[in-house]
């Protein structure tokens, strides 16, 4: 299995069984597996075995068809992916108290250089629809932003993000009355 996918369904289980309101270790006995590998699951560390899926799945009580729907490959995805800020994946580390995670995206990207940027943009900023060589992740850090396609476009507020692929043409355009800003990370893929 890919990486995204199994992403995926280590983070489908978790939130089920939060949703259940069922522990760690309520799960491994349901499952009649391990806590420590329930909790190597839910943060990707392991691959679980078909069999131990399956009963995985069973003992959160979901259909199988239920539990599978919506979880695809990268590559069947639209080309633009937005995440509300509401949507963002809470997780825990062992040992780690105080720490609070939250998994805004996670894609597989080999072979590539990052560039880390902010972008302030002027209540009247203006520029054609361009194209970028990368993938383009943007996080609203104040204002109010919508994104333009060449057909769609998509309205971001503060503590929402966005990935897609910099060479569907786009740009942005501030819908409010004082400077946004956006962290900006390009992913540009080094042609090997």
């Amino acid at each position: 299995m890919k990486n995204d996918i199994l992403l995926q369904i280590s983070n489908r289980i978790k939130d089920r069984r939060r949703e259940k309101n069922i522990t760690v270790q309520e799960l491994s006995v349901r499952a009649n597996v391990s806590k420590g590998l329930i909790s190597q699951i839910e943060n990707s560390r392991t691959i679980p075995s078909l069999v131990v899926l399956i009963d995985i799945i069973k003992a959160l009580e979901i259909d199988l068809n239920a539990f599978f729907k919506d979880i695809r490959d990268k590559d069947d995805q639209s080309p633009v992916i937005i995440k509300r800020k509401a949507e963002y994946d809470h997780f825990e580390k062992e040992h780690a108290e105080g720490f609070h995670y939250q998994r805004i995206f996670t894609q597989s990207i080999t072979h590539s250089t990052v560039d880390i940027v902010i972008l302030e943009l002027e209540p009247n900023a203006l520029r054609p629809l361009v194209e970028t060589e990368a993938y383009e992740y943007k996080y609203v850090l104040e204002g109010k932003i919508e994104y333009q396609f060449n057909e769609e476009s998509y309205v971001l507020n503060e503590g929402d993000s966005m990935l897609f692929d910099g060479r569907i043409a786009h740009t942005p355009k501030n819908l409010g009355k004082k400077t946004a800003r956006m962290l900006v990370v390009y992913f540009f893929e080094n042609k090997n």
